[in-house]
Order: C-alpha cells, then sequence, then structure tokens
C-alpha cells in the first residue's frame, strides 16, 4: 500500500499545484498552498482507489482526488479557527490562522471549499455531464449541512448541552463530522462508473467510524509531537467521546471489528479490493 499512496500523493499535489499556479499571488493563495501540504491523503486514496477498482484511470480520478483534499484542508482551516477548536499546530507546523490571521484562514478555507467544487466539476473528470453533476451535488450534501459542518455544530452544541452524548449521539455526530467525507471518497469510484454503490457504501460507513475511534484513542495514547497537533483536549474538556464511554479496550475492539467489516464488505471484489483492505487495517494502526 505505501508505494501506492506515495504515487497518490505525488499525482494529487501535483494536480493541487497546477490548479492553484495561475491564482494571484497573494496571502490567501500562499494560506491555500500551505493548508494543502503534507497530510497522509486518506481520502484522496479512497477516491483514486475506488474509480481503479471501477476500471476508471487515474487522468480522470486524480481531479475528484484533488478535490477531496482541498475540502478536506477547508475543514481543518476553520476547524483550528479560535471559535471553533482554537488550535495553534497542525500537521506538525502552525496552523493557518496563526501564521497569517483569522481573517486570511477565514478566507482560505472559502476559497478551498470552491475549489474542491471546481476541481470535481471540471472536463477532465468525466466526458458525461451527469456524473461530474452528480459529483458535486453529492460532494455538497457530504459537505454541508446535513454531513460534515451538520456533524462541526453538532459538536460544538455538545460542548454546552450540560451533559455527555450518548454512544449513539457521537456516532451520529461523527458519521456527519469525520464520516461524511471519508464515505464520499469511497464512492468516487461507482460514481464515475455509473456503478452500484452497496459495498462501497458499507466499507466507507465502518470505516470512518473506525477511523474516529482510532482518533479519539489518539487523543488519550498519542504523543504531540508524532501526531503533530495537541492530544488530550478532549479529556481535559470533558468531552464525551468513544473512549471516554466504551474504555480504551473496548474502543480498540470496536475499531478492530469495523475494519473487519470493511475489509467483509469488499469481498465481492476479490483480490482488487486488496489496497483498499490494507488502508482499512492502516486507519486502526497510525498514530497520527
Amino acid at each position: 500500500m505505501k508505494a501506492r499512496q506515495a504515487e497518490v500523493i505525488a499525482a494529487v499535489e501535483a494536480r493541487l499545484s497546477q490548479a492553484l499556479f495561475p491564482f494571484e499571488d497573494t496571502p490567501v493563495v500562499h494560506g491555500m498552498r500551505y493548508a494543502t501540504t503534507g497530510g497522509k491523503r486518506i481520502r484522496a486514496f479512497l477516491a483514486m482507489e475506488s474509480a481503479r477498482l471501477h476500471g476508471i484511470a487515474e487522468a480522470h480520478s486524480v481531479w475528484p482526488g484533488a478535490a477531496i483534499e482541498a475540502m478536506h484542508a477547508y475543514s481543518l482551516v476553520h476547524d483550528d479557527l479560535p471559535c471553533m477548536d482554537d488550535d495553534d499546530m497542525r500537521r506538525s507546523q502552525p496552523t493557518v490562522h496563526v501564521k497569517w490571521d483569522e481573517a486570511t484562514a477565514v478566507l482560505v478555507g472559502d476559497a478551498l471549499q470552491a475549489l474542491a467544487f471546481e476541481l470535481v466539476s471540471a472536463p477532465e473528470v468525466s466526458q458525461r455531464a451527469e456524473v461530474r453533476a452528480e459529483l458535486a451535488l453529492s460532494l455538497a450534501q457530504a459537505a454541508g449541512g446535513q454531513g460534515m459542518v451538520l456533524g462541526q455544530a453538532l459538536d460544538i452544541a455538545a460542548e454546552s448541552a450540560g451533559r455527555a452524548l450518548t454512544l449513539d449521539e457521537i456516532t451520529h455526530l461523527q458519521a456527519g463530522k469525520t464520516g461524511a467525507l471519508i464515505k464520499w471518497a469511497a464512492l468516487v469510484g461507482p460514481r464515475m462508473a455509473q456503478a452500484d454503490l452497496g459495498a462501497l457504501s458499507t466499507y466507507s460507513e465502518a470505516l470512518g467510524l473506525a477511523f474516529q475511534i482510532q482518533d479519539d484513542i489518539i487523543d488519550v495514547t498519542g504523543d504531540a509531537d508524532a501526531a503533530g497537533k495537541a492530544v488530550g483536549k478532549d479529556e481535559a474538556a470533558g468531552k464525551a467521546t468513544f473512549v471516554f464511554l466504551l474504555g480504551l479496550d473496548e474502543a480498540k475492539r470496536r475499531a478492530e471489528n469495523l475494519v473487519n467489516q470493511a475489509c467483509d464488505a469488499l469481498s465481492i471484489y476479490g483480490n482488487k479490493a486488496d489496497t483498499l483492505q490494507q488502508l482499512a487495517r492502516f486507519v486502526i494502526a497510525r498514530q497520527t
């Protein structure tokens, strides 16, 4: 998987660099480049591997792969703002609002969100306009008020709720905040091929939840230098997490069971889905 991940990272970074090249040289554009640098590119990997699974060439799939990374970067820039999670470090470097200022960070996030739709709607994605339209529509749904933004809003509301969230409530919250973009990425392939979404829907829902559980585990057991961001913030804030509700050992078991479910869902593809199964196992082995 590492070799394929390196290929995806190189292709996506080249696509993002080319997309930003014609832009006017401003602090916002510098911030956009800064915010889209680094990271594991898990969402792009999902998009491009699910596309490869359906016979879609990389020349086409790299566009939605870059789009989901731009959308994810926007969410991180805004999530780090003082009015949200108020984080100073991201990917082992100062967050955008710390390096520049809050106004620039807001504009960087806005511009990255717009860039995501520009990339996913480009003619190079597909000759079929209905495919590009479906990708753009589903991305808007995944990123907006019924997906990622809803999850963030629920997370903010939970901080002043006066009680800890239940397991069902946290699962619903994280299905939006973390899971929605992961699911969209995993469904790029069947959407581009106009194929059935079922197996990859099951895979991505289990994967997204396992991803968030591992994030909660890292917040308890991780090292800030290795993680490239602050850890222990949830516990310090008295925030209900999967680890808080389940305990560390049960949270680890839950994540492993979810990864097994995700891998089982891909059995219909045979060996062609090996890299996506490897990704699922990597998600709960990572420490960043």
